[in-house]
């Protein structure tokens, strides 16, 4: 009979399997997951900011006066920028109302009736994290020529 001390090194028996509290390191599978988290949350938080602001509005309503200015402004998101002249008492001074348009068919509409009074009808979003859907918290959902 062969003695264990015997044995030679390569009929040594295999070493046994890892058991399981035998630690596996992770934490190094684990990292582009935690990088990937630190990221995409504060976007996927923008853009859920910004879906919920601009598809619910703050307050709704109407202003009628004369446009007195109209353009399309933006570098990379185009939108149509106005300036409506409010004027309540004849001889009053004018109040001015900044809006913005973003759909091009309202923004036809206005650019026709320019020199005309209009009444234009808003919804208010206020909290839009960013100025490319408008430079201002009005946007015009629709006009209304209205007599001289």
């Amino acid at each position: 009979m062969a003695n264990d001390s015997d044995a030679k090194p390569d009929e040594s028996i295999a070493p046994p399997p890892p058991d399981a509290a035998t630690p596996v390191h992770r934490h190094r599978r684990r990292w582009p997951w935690v990088l990937a988290a630190v990221i995409l949350s504060p976007l996927i938080l923008l853009v859920l900011w910004t879906v919920l602001s601009l598809n619910y509005s703050y307050s709704h309503g109407s202003r009628a006066g004369y446009v007195q200015k109209f353009s399309r402004k933006g570098w990379i998101c185009k939108t149509y920028e106005g300036q409506l002249a409010m004027v309540n008492i004849p001889g009053a001074m004018q109040e001015r109302w900044d809006f913005t348009v973003r759909d091009d068919s309202i923004a036809q509409v206005i650019s026709q009736s320019m020199g005309q009074r209009v009444s234009l009808t808003y919804d208010q979003h206020e909290g839009v994290p960013t100025s490319c859907f408008g430079e201002t918290q009005y946007f015009v959902t629709g006009v209304h020529t209205l007599g001289q």
